[in-house]
């Protein structure tokens, strides 16, 4: 199975659109684990036990993890994922972009001592940094498109004065991941959901893509537009939600409370569906 057949069979399954995004920080951890970083794991695999039935996929960023010398509990809570929640697929948010000898490493990094189905990279420098990510037969790779940060515009909203239509450099990408990079349908786009214009826009340009949508939650994206401007019965979208989840509750019932936060993030985004 393909990262995009389990990627529409979560959906399926799970009647979601929503990512829940691992991104432990101790001291927000409640007051047993709280500024123990020793207890990212028994954090991070209670989040996933409460919301496993309502996830698209789950999405650990790994710098929450290796700031904390924690990457052997990232290894630990991913067997803990493939056990518990075998057909939630999930993305490593590593956005990696590396010459192609490195990327080989940080490939083998993801899908190998991980386990990751996906991995987010930058496309900054070129198919040849991306390439060793595709070898890795039924994963996937979301490429950064139009990033939610302000200072997104300062690259990706320029025109491109050498490229037919002067397209801005987020179009550019779009089409790539849409058709020559795409060798093997592994290719999705990361779009935040702070701009659903340019959501919009890149679906347009790459209509048949997975895109990943952070930006709902604590950075003020709007679930319905994002899902108007994004998603397609043919063409899933993804859309990220971590710290309005994980950080719902501060007490002994954060796992209970990350669920009750999924459960209306996941139907407030099936409701723009209809």
């Amino acid at each position: 199975m393909t990262f995009l057949d389990k990627l529409r069979a979560a959906e399926r399954r799970n009647g979601s659109l929503l990512c829940v995004g691992l991104d432990p920080e101790p001291t927000r951890f409640p007051a047993r684990m709280k500024g123990d970083p020793r207890r990212i794991y028994d954090f991070c695999a209670a989040i996933v036990d409460a919301t496993a039935d309502l996830a698209i996929a789950f999405k650990p960023q790994i710098a929450y993890f290796a700031a904390h010398r924690a990457e052997d509990q990232l290894e630990k809570l991913m067997e803990h994922l493939r056990r518990n929640a075998p057909d939630v697929p999930v993305i490593l948010d590593a956005k990696r972009g590396d010459i192609g000898s490195t990327a080989e490493q940080y490939a083998r990094e993801a899908f190998d001592r991980y386990g990751a189905d996906a991995v987010t990279l930058s496309p900054f420098m070129g198919f040849d940094s991306v390439a060793p990510y595709l070898r890795y037969e039924g994963k996937g790779a979301f490429l950064l498109c139009r990033t939610s940060n302000p200072g997104g515009d300062d690259l990706q909203a320029q025109r491109l004065a050498d490229i037919d239509g002067q397209p801005f450099l987020y179009e550019h990408v779009a089409r790539l991941a849409q058709g020559p990079w795409n060798l093997n349908g592994q290719l999705g786009l990361v779009v935040g959901a702070t701009y659903p214009a340019e959501i919009e826009r890149v679906r347009a340009l790459a209509p048949t893509v997975p895109l990943l949508i952070p930006g709902v939650g604590a950075q003020g994206g709007d679930a319905v537009a994002t899902v108007r401007a994004g998603w397609r019965a043919d063409a899933p979208i993804v859309v990220n939600s971590s710290r309005a989840i994980c950080y719902a509750s501060d007490g002994e019932d954060f796992a209970a409370v990350a669920r009750q936060e999924a459960i209306r993030t996941r139907d407030s985004l099936e409701q723009a569906k209809r």
